[in-house]
This record gives structure tokens, sequence and C-alpha cells, in this order.
């Protein structure tokens, strides 16, 4: 009877692939949740690195912090204070409240929710990441996710720069229950601002409870989505719950989400690097002799300096 069971089980498993590859879907390869972190005394939701999963080529990590902020805070005392990067690009999503940006090379905005700020490190920089004077004085919610996406080789090493998104900028699907923002790639037919060194795709989305969204995206890159909140079916087969992390395999193009609660998420797609990877810390580059001259590098101030205005 057991025999029959487990024989049973392949069956309807191998009959459902094959189903889903026929319909050009893409399958779920694994479905990863969250776990607290400790970075620096703020304690976030780690999604990647994880379990043995060092990255989903070219995404390095994911970082989700949400908090209350209680107000009557010392914008000096929030956030993260300056620190370096070198050789990839720390992207930031704010979904709730806004985040100060200031860097070494002379940049000082705020994003606020439904935006991004998009940073390519290149050959150094030295930023900080705050919630805004107003926000730290007066209180409110703060929330944003934090990705760390490789850059190839061939331009680890070009100029940094830094690009603010606030959600007048960026294309968008409206329509009711269902909203979509497209930063970079080609998404349902809309094209973000954000121009990278490899093909990438990168949406948030933001459905109410009973609402699907289905997209497509060319197998050739790596897909996962990360939800915040809510609960998600996921290609009318499997249900994942809030800080949810759902990967798919590269065997199709089509993927459909729809709400079982109200959620909000990101869509991460990007073509692999395939390049060796040497980190430490706040760098990413190819071996440890590269790691080696960026520590010496930002220790002898070449990366530059940050000091920060509060006023």
């Amino acid at each position: 009877m057991e025999k029959q069971n487990l024989l049973h089980k392949l069956i309807v498993y191998t009959f459902n692939t094959t189903t889903l590859i026929m319909n050009n879907i893409r399958s779920i390869k694994r479905v990863i949740y969250a776990q607290k972190v400790n970075m620096g005394g703020h304690i976030l939701d780690q999604a990647i690195p994880m379990h043995g999963i060092d990255q989903i080529d070219p995404f390095l990590l994911l970082h989700h912090w949400a908090s209350e902020m209680p107000g009557g805070d010392d914008p000096s005392q929030v956030g993260v204070g300056p620190h370096p990067h070198r050789g990839f690009a720390p992207v930031t999503y704010i979904f709730d409240g806004n985040i100060h940006h200031r860097d070494s090379i002379g940049n000082s905005s705020i994003v606020h929710e439904g935006g991004t700020q998009w940073m390519h490190a290149g050959t150094g920089i030295v930023h900080s990441e705050r919630p805004s004077k107003a926000l730290a004085e007066k209180g409110g919610k703060f929330e944003f996710l934090q990705i760390w996406i490789n850059t190839p080789a061939a331009n680890k090493m070009t100029e940094p720069f830094y690009l603010p998104l606030n959600r007048k900028d960026v294309p968008e699907i409206v329509e009711e229950g269902k909203r979509i923002g497209v930063f970079s790639g080609t998404l349902s037919g809309l094209t973000g601002k954000v121009e990278y060194g490899s093909p990438l795709t990168t949406a948030r989305f933001e459905l109410e409870s009973g609402k699907e969204y289905t997209f497509d995206l060319t197998k050739n890159q790596n897909l996962f989505i990360y939800q915040l909140n809510g609960k998600l079916l996921v290609n009318g087969e499997q249900e994942v719950d809030a800080k949810g992390l759902t990967w798919f395999e590269n065997n199709g193009e089509t993927v459909t989400i729809k709400a079982l609660e109200s959620t909000r998420g990101i869509i991460l797609g990007g073509e692999p690097i395939n390049e060796e990877i040497s980190t430490y810390g706040p760098f990413v580059m190819n071996n440890q002799r590269e790691i080696r001259q960026a520590i010496n590098d930002y220790n002898s101030g070449l990366m530059g300096t940050l000091v920060e205005d509060f006023e």
C-alpha cells in the first residue's frame, strides 16, 4: 500500500510538472522563508543567503526591514550610518516611510514609499541610509527591502552612480485592487528607467485580496518573488505566506499570482552572470586579491568620505 501511494504521488507530480511545461508556465523550484538576523544591532528578515543558497545569480542578498518609529529620535542616531561598498549594486525599495540617502559623491535625496534608491557602487562609494529628519522626529512606519545585485567583472570598476526614483518616476499599471511598478527591464509592456550592466527585470506589486496578476519573463532569467505580507496562491498550486520567497525553475515564461490575502511584494529576474565571486562585508569582487585592494582603498580614503548634514 505504501509503495502504491508513493507511485501515485510520483505520477501526479510528473503529470502536473508536464502540464506546466506544456503551458509554458514556470514551475516552482523552492519556497524559502526569511529568518531573523542581527545586522549591526538592527533585527532584519533575511531571505538570501539562506540554507545553503549563497545566491540566486545575480541576486546576492535580500534584507527586509520593518519597524514602527516611535518619534522623538535624533536623525543622526537612527538608520544606517556611513559605510562603503564596491563591485555591486545595493538597491533599496521603500514600502513605508522614507529613506534619506547621502553619499561621498555628493548625492543627498529622500525617497518615499513606492520608490527605489538604485546605487551602483562601482569603484567605491561611501553612503548612509537613514529615515528622514521628519520621520525620525514625528515617528511612523518604516519598511523597505534591500537587494544586493552582483555586477559583471567587466563593470565592477566603473564609475559609481546613484539614481533615486519616487513613485511618480516609476511606470505603473494601476487598476482596481492592483498596482504594478516596473523599475528595470520590461514587464507587462512597461519598461523601467534603470539600465544596468546585465539583463535585469525588477518590479513591485500590490494586490488586494482576490486580485491576480499574470506576467511573462524570459526563461534565461533566474526569477523569484518575495512577499512582505499577506498570502499568495502561485500558479494555482502553491500557497505562500508572508516573508516567503518563491524561486522558480527556468522551464517556462509565465507566472500567475493571486492574493488570498492583500499582499505587497517584489518580482526579481536576472540573467545569471556565472562568475566566481569573493565577498567581504560590503565588498563583492571576483577574487581575494581584489577584496584586499578594496579594503586598502577604503582605508586610504580612495572611496571618498561622507560628512552628514542633519540641519
